[in-house]
C-alpha cells in the first residue's frame, strides 16, 4: 500500500484518496484502508492531514527498507481472502463488450453509406427511400444476440435482412409491393457471401404482403427486436428538386407504389399517423416482453406546414403499449444541398432522421400486477 501511494503521488502529484485505494486493492470498505495507512503513519513512514480528502503525504526523509516493510506488517492477502469476489455482469442485451457498449449509446450516428458507384449500392438505390445496411447492423448488433429473431415490417429492398445475415441474426422481411420483395431476395443473393446465402431460405424471410395483415398470422412474443423505416406519409409525390435531379431523370421510381393498402397512399395526415401507430402498437403482441422497438423516421413539410413526424408518432406510441427510452440523431452528411425556398423563404435541407428507440411496456404492467 505504501508503494502504491508512493507512485501515485510521484505520478500525479497528489496523493490517492481512501476509495482509489480500496478500489486498487479490491478491499469492501475505507475502514481497512484507513486501519492499514494508521499504522503506516505510527511507523514513520506517512504523515495524514486531518478532515483533507488526499491528505496524505510520505515522509521523504524516512528510510523504507521494502524487506522491512514485508516483515513488519501483515499480508494483505488475509483480509483479501474475506472479501467477497466482484459479482459478474451478465450481459443479457447483446454479446457487445463494455468497450463496444459505450459508444453506440450516443444519441447521434454518422450515416454511413458503400458510395454512388458501389456494386452493392445498385438495388439499394433502386427504392425511393432506401436506408444503409450498415446503420441497421448497429442496431442489430445493440439489441440482439447471436441467433436472436428481427421482423421488420417495412422492408424495403431489404438493408434490414442483409444486416441480420452478416450478423448472424435470423430476419423477417415484409413487404407489400412484389418488386421490392423481389429485389431483396436478389440483393442477398448477390451481395451475400455464399456460405451466408445457404441459410436465407432458412434463416431470412421476405414476405410479400401487407404488414398489417400478416402481423396477425405470427406468434405472441416470438420477435427479439424489430427495426424499420414505415413511409413517411405520402411526401414522395411531390417531385422537388432532388427527385427531379436523383430520380426523375434516371428513371427511378419516385414513390413507394400506386397500391391502394400502401401506408404511403393515405392522403391525410391524422389518418397516417393513426393507422401506423396503430400497427405498431399491434406489434408489442409479437415482441418478447421487455424487448425493443427501432423506427426510423424523418421530419418534413408538406406546402406551408412542418411536419414533426418523429415526435407525433412517439407520443402515440407512448400512449399505447410502448415506453419511448431515447432518441438517436442519425446525420445524413453526404446528402446534397438544394436551393429551397430560394430567394424567397426559408425551407431548410433536412440532412438527419431520428431513430426512435421504444421498449415493450408488456412485463413492466405484468410486474406492476403481480405485486399487487
Amino acid at each position: 500500500m505504501l508503494d502504491f501511494v508512493t507512485v501515485y503521488d510521484t505520478k500525479k502529484g497528489y496523493a490517492p484518496s481512501l476509495k482509489e485505494i480500496k478500489k486498487h486493492f479490491k478491499l469492501s470498505s475505507e475502514s481497512t484502508v484507513h486501519q492499514h495507512l494508521t499504522t503506516l503513519e505510527e511507523k514513520g513512514y506517512l504523515e495524514k492531514e486531518k478532515n483533507q480528502p488526499r491528505g496524505i503525504k510520505v515522509v521523504a526523509d524516512s528510510e523504507i527498507n521494502t524487506q522491512d516493510i514485508i516483515d513488519e506488517f501483515p499480508p494483505l492477502q488475509p483480509v483479501l481472502s474475506k472479501e467477497k469476489s466482484p459479482r459478474k455482469l451478465i450481459n443479457k442485451l447483446n454479446d457487445l463488450t463494455a468497450a463496444e457498449w459505450i459508444p453506440e449509446t450516443i444519441s447521434v450516428y454518422v450515416q454511413k453509406g458503400l458510395g454512388a458507384g458501389s456494386e452493392e449500392a445498385k438495388i439499394e438505390r433502386q427504392h425511393p427511400a432506401p436506408y444503409s445496411f450498415q446503420d441497421v447492423a448497429r442496431l442489430v448488433r445493440f439489441f440482439t444476440k447471436k441467433d436472436d429473431l428481427i421482423l421488420d415490417p417495412f422492408c424495403g429492398v431489404g438493408s434490414t435482412l442483409k444486416a441480420c445475415a452478416i450478423n448472424n441474426r435470423r430476419g423477417i422481411g415484409i413487404e407489400i409491393v412484389r418488386k421490392y420483395s423481389d429485389l431483396t431476395k436478389e440483393r442477398l443473393l448477390k451481395e451475400l457471401r455464399p456460405d451466408l446465402f445457404e441459410t436465407i431460405n432458412k434463416d431470412q424471410r421476405v414476405i410479400c404482403g401487407d404488414a398489417l395483415k400478416e402481423l396477425g398470422q405470427m406468434q405472441d412474443d416470438s420477435i427479439d427486436f424489430i427495426v424499420t423505416s414505415p413511409p413517411y406519409w405520402n411526401i414522395l409525390k411531390k417531385a422537388d428538386h432532388k427527385v427531379k435531379q436523383e430520380r426523375i431523370s434516371k428513371n427511378l421510381d419516385t414513390k413507394y407504389s400506386g397500391l391502394k393498402k400502401d401506408l404511403g397512399n393515405i392522403d391525410d395526415y391524422s389518418e397516417f399517423l393513426e393507422v401506423l401507430s396503430g400497427f405498431f402498437n399491434d406489434c408489442a403482441r409479437v415482441l418478447k416482453p421487455r424487448k425493443y422497438v427501432a423506427i426510423v423516421v424523418s421530419d418534413f413539410r408538406n406546402k406551408d406546414k412542418y411536419h414533426m413526424f418523429h415526435s407525433d408518432l412517439a407520443q402515440k406510441l407512448e400512449q399505447g403499449n410502448f415506453a419511448l427510452k431515447g432518441i438517436t440523431v442519425l446525420y445524413q452528411r453526404h446528402k446534397k444541398i438544394f436551393p429551397y425556398g430560394y430567394p424567397y423563404s426559408y425551407v431548410p435541407n433536412i440532412h438527419h432522421q431520428y431513430i426512435l428507440i421504444l421498449q415493450n411496456k408488456k412485463a413492466f404492467e405484468a410486474s406492476e400486477y403481480a405485486k399487487k
